[in-house]
């Protein structure tokens, strides 16, 4: 009677991989991508023009920022816990360019959950961009090098697999990126 343990692990990876080398290349470009949008968008503009507000309710451009700050923060802890559950053999209903189109299409607008509503923790640009940037290296130090098998691992109530709730990581940035666009382009944005 063969080893159950040996049967086991030769059956594992029949479902179980890490990501393929285009998964990981598409991700790691993604990431890269919005870091350095994010930063050639807001890091020239002055005090006046990182808080401009064009109605009460409106957010600022560090406002941006720290809900940036906040979100990619609660989003990746999100994926750490739904790595450290076992692999399931479900798949996700979803597919990678829904995630991706979420980064694009700015027509459906939502409120956020009130833990990464902006309440100007940050007064100035540089720490906050510098928390971004920490977390999103740590991200990008696990996109390049990790070998779970995002697949595999569904987060909870959000219909995504691993791969797709770090795309959605990435493309939530690119939501708000074009969010801080729209408030450059505003009439009374500081010149």
């Amino acid at each position: 009677m063969p080893n159950r343990r040996l049967l086991f692990l030769l059956v594992l990876p029949l479902w179980a991989a890490p990501p393929s080398t285009l998964d990981r290349q598409r991700l790691v470009a993604h990431l890269e991508m919005t870091e350095s949008w994010l930063v050639d968008e807001v890091s020239h503009l002055s005090p006046a023009q990182l808080k401009f507000r064009a109605k009460p309710t409106s957010w600022t451009v560090l406002d941006c920022v720290e809900h940036l700050v906040l979100a990619e923060k609660q989003y990746w802890e999100a994926f750490q816990r739904a790595m450290a559950q076992k692999p399931s053999k479900k798949e996700s209903p979803s597919e990678d360019i829904d995630r991706l189109w979420y980064g694009i299409d700015r027509t459906q607008r939502t409120t956020t959950v009130e833990s990464e509503v902006p309440q100007a923790r940050f007064t100035e640009l540089a720490p906050a961009l510098g928390q971004f940037r920490a977390l999103r290296a740590t991200i990008l130090d696990y996109a390049r090098t990790n070998q779970d098998d995002w697949r595999h691992h569904l987060i909870p109530e959000w219909d995504r697999d691993g791969y797709q709730w770090l795309l959605m990581i990435s493309a939530h940035s690119q939501r708000h990126i074009l969010q801080v666009r729209e408030i450059r382009h505003e009439a009374a944005f500081p010149q």
